[in-house]
């Protein structure tokens, strides 16, 4: 029997055979397809926590919505989750750094996708959505409530009791603390319905699965030639990888970590913080307790000096509209990102571990080109 051509072989000795002005598809090789194939499909299967015995269900999710914009769940009742994670903002602030943080020193990142995430905060301090959930309620500097004050506003209002009682099966009792972890998963389980929607890139992504050079060719080739700059020569993919386009770890990029009043020790004190906590994921309120398959992580992270000034790889996902960017919110455009790549200060990373990053060198055109790719993950 002949051999059958696969369809993108086909395609692109088609598109070889017209004439050189009508190109618009690159000739992507079969290693960069598969590179390409790895960002998707999206949006992806939902990912069920089984710390949190209501994600994923209609009534929690429901009451976290509620939760998310009430007021009365901080100290002063003039604060809301949704004060710094503003939904027409593609949940952040736009700010450099967070107003009313403890810290002050950190960008407010967004909620989007937030449960594709392994680890939560830029430092990784919390091992799940819904103790990432908890700390900003009680942290002082933030919403700042105590444990007995906001047990007392749920008991005490008859809305979010009902809430409460649909969420989770009965109504708020007398254990304080066991009423704020339930807030916080209700949160989480409200967080977690957040996923962006589909892009440029996904369409293009699709295309190319399919066998579709047609369609594929209506992505704009400067986002071409910056997708392949991505997966290839500037090898961002190696952290920015899979259809989050994040690692879910941490690296040091080479953003200083110096700030006033000394350093922010990014993944090195969030490890200290999530060993010490006993709300993590070896704790009293994890759901599933030892059958939970994502508290072996937590159970063997071990606190390294490599992990000073390293801070979470993000998703790039609707990065359009998430800026300023870096984890101190130092770079105002993709343009600036792109740039402090391009002439990245080596000596600034890390001597020890793996070095990963390097200068690239680009060119103008390359920039424009990287830039272009980076906006078509925005829709």
């Amino acid at each position: 029997m002949a051999a059958v051509a696969a369809p993108w072989v086909v395609a692109l000795a088609t598109l070889a055979a017209t004439p050189a002005h009508a190109q618009t598809l690159l000739d992507f090789s079969a290693a960069e397809r598969s590179r390409i194939l790895a960002h998707g499909p999206w949006p992806p299967p939902a990912v069920r926590d089984a710390a949190n015995r209501v994600d994923g269900q209609r009534a929690a999710i429901d009451f976290g919505a509620r939760l998310f914009f009430e007021p009365r769940l901080s100290a002063g009742g003039d604060m809301a989750c949704a004060s710094c994670h503003l939904p027409p903002r593609a949940f952040q602030d736009g700010r450099p750094v967070a107003v009313g943080r403890a810290e002050g020193i950190r960008n407010t990142p967004t909620l989007l996708d937030v449960a594709q995430q392994r680890w939560f905060g830029w430092d990784g301090a919390h091992d799940s959505l819904w103790v990432a959930s908890l700390s900003p309620l009680l942290q002082a500097g933030e919403m700042g409530q105590r444990l007995d004050t906001l047990a007392a506003t749920v008991r005490g209002d008859p809305r979010l009791a009902a809430g409460y009682r649909a969420a989770f099966g009965a109504a708020p009792g007398a254990n304080d603390e066991q009423i704020a972890v339930d807030l916080a998963k209700a949160l989480a389980a409200w967080q977690a319905a957040l996923v962006s929607p589909r892009t440029p890139f996904d369409d293009f992504r699709d295309a190319m699965a399919r066998g579709d050079p047609a369609a594929a060719a209506r992505y704009p080739l400067a986002a071409q030639r910056g997708l392949r700059l991505f997966i290839g020569e500037a090898r961002c993919s190696v952290c920015h990888a899979g259809p989050a386009f994040s690692n879910g770890e941490f690296a040091d990029i080479g953003v200083p970590f110096f700030v006033p009043g000394g350093v922010d020790s990014g993944r090195h004190g969030g490890l200290q913080k999530l060993l010490a906590s006993r709300m993590n994921r070896l704790g009293p309120h994890n759901d599933a307790g030892t059958a939970d398959p994502r508290a072996v992580a937590t159970r063997h992270v071990i606190v390294e000096p490599r992990h000073f000034g390293e801070f979470r790889v993000p998703g790039l996902r609707q990065l359009a509209h998430t800026a300023p960017y870096m984890h101190d919110g130092s770079l105002a455009r993709i343009e600036d990102v792109v740039q402090h790549y391009s002439a990245l200060n080596e000596e600034r990373l890390h001597a020890d571990g793996e070095r990963i990053l390097r200068r690239l060198n680009l060119t103008p055109q390359q920039a424009a080109d990287l830039a272009a790719f980076l906006r078509s993950l925005s829709r």
